[in-house]
Formats: C-alpha cells, sequence, structure tokens
C-alpha cells in the first residue's frame, strides 16, 4: 500500500501529494466538497488545514479523510505527474 508522505494545499482547492513511491501529482478536491462534514472544506482557511495522518492518507481536522491508495489510483491529476 502507498503512503502519502507529504501534502501542501496549493489554492482553489487542489493539493500536491507525495507518495511514498515517488509519484507526486496536483489533485483538485473540489468535486469531493459538499454537504455534511466535508462542507468545512468550502472555507479556504480550514481547507489549507489539510495534514498527512498515520494510515498514510490525508486528513482534516473534523475527520474527513482520504484514502491513500483512492488519491493515487482514482483521483485524477490535474497537472504533471512526477515519479
Amino acid at each position: 500500500m502507498n503512503r502519502v508522505i507529504s501534502v501542501k494545499p496549493m489554492g482553489a482547492y487542489t493539493l500536491e501529494i507525495a507518495f511514498s513511491d515517488g509519484l507526486i501529482k496536483i489533485v483538485d478536491i473540489a468535486p469531493f466538497i459538499g454537504e455534511g462534514v466535508s462542507a468545512a472544506l468550502n472555507d479556504e482557511t480550514y481547507f489549507n488545514q489539510v495534514s498527512c495522518e498515520e494510515g498514510g492518507g490525508i486528513r482534516w481536522p473534523n475527520g474527513y479523510d482520504f484514502c491513500p491508495n483512492f488519491l493515487r489510483d482514482e483521483v485524477p491529476a490535474i497537472s504533471p505527474v512526477e515519479v
């Protein structure tokens, strides 16, 4: 299983994510922000509080999170991918 080793907010609800296998990609999280627990991410200041979690994914203080495998394999990159 891959792990997220770093995550950096890039503005406009995008994140630069680096994975343990060397892959780095920028992803758009906006399609995953809706109602309920994800609604807090509409606030850019709150969105920027993203961090790596012990399980290898990413999370926000309210517990909203993403699995590393989903981020790596299912969420499309919006800029060139590096390996």
